[in-house]
């Protein structure tokens, strides 16, 4: 028996359907995470597994990839069930381009010194997922901190935020948790331009917001599958 990582394939290639093109210095910026919150006996939270970057094209094939033997995930040698982990990513591509160049000057400031432990090859992950030129997306992390179930909670925040912008610009992935909205801040239209990022801010719920790590969807999230409705479903 192995890991299960991938619960729902037509989710998934949707999702990564709808992901933005990269250009050819570019990258998306995956990472297999187990979270004690999802089972509340495991003292791992945030207990990276694999890192590793992708092309939308072999994106599919990276993710299979790491559901291997059941077991072999462990944290202090004890082995990790599958609904501790969560797959995130990037929305917003990674810059090669910038992060060659950032990981260029972190190497020259270590090498002048006695070696300190450093992994190059982590170094490098660590500059990809910090080096982003373009930003498609601006995330918002809605928590359900109510006692409303997941669907209510959703509903009643999309309303709100349909005040605040157009439908085109609207993204939405259902979480264990909540949802993130990810705003297509290019398809915002003018009369909302000067106001909506105040407004959004200003609702109750949002926790993070930015250029932010989130769950796949068609993945595994804690036992729950994450799931994409853009803008075009969230029309109506």
């Amino acid at each position: 028996m192995n890991y299960k990582i991938i619960n729902n394939p037509y989710a998934l290639f949707n999702f990564i359907d709808w992901l933005p093109d990269l250009k050819k210095n570019e990258t998306y910026y995956l990472c297999l995470f187990a979270r004690s919150k999802y089972l509340g006996n495991m003292k791992l939270d945030k207990s990276q597994r694999k890192r590793f970057t992708s092309s939308k094209e072999n994106m599919v094939s990276k993710i299979k990839a790491l559901e291997i033997e059941l077991g072999e995930y462990t944290y202090d040698g004890v082995s990790i069930p599958n609904d501790a982990l969560v797959l995130y990513i990037t929305p917003n591509p990674r810059d090669f381009e910038l992060a060659s160049k950032n990981l260029l000057k972190t190497l020259v400031d270590l090498i002048v010194k006695p070696y300190s432990g450093y992994n190059p090859s982590a170094l490098a992950l660590t500059e990809i997922q910090k080096s982003t030129t373009r930003r498609p997306f601006i995330d918002f992390d809605f928590d359900n901190h109510s006692e409303v179930g997941g669907d209510v909670f959703l509903s009643e925040k999309l309303k709100e935020i349909k005040m605040y912008m157009n439908d085109e610009a609207i993204n939405i992935i259902k979480t264990r948790g909540g949802f993130h909205l990810l705003v297509e801040t290019l398809k915002i239209e003018a009369r909302f331009k000067k106001t909506w990022y105040r407004e959004i801010v200003g609702m109750s719920d949002v926790d993070i917001r930015g250029d932010n790590l989130v769950p796949v969807p068609g993945c595994c999230q804690g036992g729950f599958t994450p799931l994409l409705l853009n803008s075009e479903q969230l029309k109506n």
